[in-house]
């Protein structure tokens, strides 16, 4: 299938153009807080903002799901090189609340187009490793938000604006889009195989499918709603929040990178249950400690929503084969649809909590931009000391949810391979 075609190249473009996805996240979530100050924002103005990436990921990556086997991946990379430019160009001029809701639209759009392209791409030129090469594929998210968490924090160091911080992303695009341009691609594994269009709406009506797909709601808004508001929700309670996310991602990094033997030890659905086990855990830590406990809690989260993305994918690809690139895409955009839903009740809830916190009738904006040092930005940060660790515990009943569905997924296929060596 992938004779003639320049595999490896395709691959690391594809580890580059998801570097830039990533990049949006570890630098937004970096800058999020000072955005608000700027523009004078609310946190459910911020909430609204940060959700829409969530919405346009889910747009491009399910539109682009059903086109990729019309157009081809490489047609749906140069729109997504597009989308990329015009983002990070309005970001960088961005001048109030629409700028940044429209930007970070476009954000969303960009990302999901590029996973709609590049998930099935990895798994069409890796038909034998595909859960192993989609974590391979998979570290450079972390990895990309690691990079961007130390941009944020060596350019604040340095003097340096966040326009300065979102300009650096402008380097990566441009390569990723000069090498897709140049290389050749196959059509994807589902139409190399000859299934037809019939099957592969019926692989995706597959109760396998839709469970997976129902899982994949609580797997994203555990990993991404967690990593994108840590900085905003842990603020208050250590004084480097940002430092939280970079131990996170970085764990998560070299856990994909190692990802082949626990895969094939476990098997993924043995993999997702851990997962949801040790990110509650982490969760949890993160909710009712404070100091030097919270590095200890980022790593343990870190460690347990690793393996959640990729391999839900990989999953998806290895057991339900025919659902081919629709199945893939669906699943990125049902977990990123979630994270949108997610986050922008979550930025509502945290503003009441706050304001639940206040004196009685107290204005939350002018709260919000009091004087350091005067009692109503006292009043202020220990209201935010309450809210952080309140929506991370509400946000822990998914992966205790998610422990349950894996562990009869487990089951499951325990039975399934029974059934087949019989």
């Amino acid at each position: 299938m992938t004779q003639g075609i320049q595999r490896s190249s395709l691959f690391w473009a594809s580890c580059l153009a998801l570097l830039v996805t990533s990049l949006s996240f570890g630098i937004r979530a970096g800058i999020l807080e000072r955005l608000g100050t700027e523009f004078n924002l609310s946190t459910e103005e911020l909430g609204v903002i940060a959700s829409t990436v969530f919405l346009g990921f889910p747009l491009a990556v399910i539109i682009g799901g059903f086109l990729v086997d019309i157009i081809g991946m490489k047609r749906l990379l140069i729109l997504a090189f597009a989308f990329h430019l015009l983002a990070i160009i309005l970001t960088i001029f961005a001048n109030g609340y629409w700028t940044l809701l429209i930007s970070t639209l476009l954000i969303g759009i960009a990302n999901g187009t590029v996973e709609a392209a590049c998930n099935p791409l990895v798994a069409t030129i890796y038909p034998e490793n595909k859960t192993t090469k989609l974590n391979h594929f998979h570290l450079w998210f972390p990895g990309g938000i690691v990079i961007g968490t130390l941009i944020v924090m060596g350019f604040d160091e340095l003097g340096l604006g966040w326009q300065a911080q979102m300009a650096t992303m402008l380097v990566p695009t441009v390569i990723y889009g000069f090498l897709f341009s140049r290389l050749s691609f196959p059509v994807t594994e589902r139409v190399a195989s000859g299934v037809s269009t019939a099957d592969m709406y019926k692989a995706v009506a597959s109760p396998l499918f839709i469970f997976m797909f129902l899982c994949m709601f609580g797997t994203a808004i555990t990993e991404l709603f967690t990593n994108q508001w840590v900085g905003l929700l842990l603020g208050n309670v250590i004084d480097n929040a940002l430092l939280l996310l970079t131990i996170t991602t970085g764990i998560m990094v070299i856990g994909r990178a190692f990802a082949e033997p626990i895969v094939h030890r476990f098997a993924p659905q043995g993999v997702l249950l851990a997962s949801a086990i040790v990110a509650a855990i982490g969760l949890y830590l993160m909710a009712t400690t404070s100091g030097n406990m919270l590095l200890v809690a980022a790593l343990l989260f870190g460690i347990g929503v690793c393996y959640f993305w990729p391999t839900m994918i990989g999953f998806v690809a290895e057991n339900i084969p025919k659902s081919g690139a629709v199945g893939l895409n669906l699943m990125g955009g049902a977990g990123m649809f979630a994270v949108f839903v997610y986050t922008y009740f979550m930025g509502g809830n945290y503003d009441k909590i706050v304001l639940k916190n206040l004196p009685a009738g107290a204005d939350l904006k002018a709260y919000q931009a009091a004087t350091a040092g005067s009692t109503e930005a006292v009043a202020f940060a220990n209201a935010r000391l309450v809210a952080g660790p309140e929506v991370i515990k509400t946000t822990l009943i998914i992966p205790i949810i998610l422990i349950v569905a894996f562990a009869g997924l487990v089951f499951y296929m325990k039975g399934r391979k029974k059934e087949t060596l019989s």
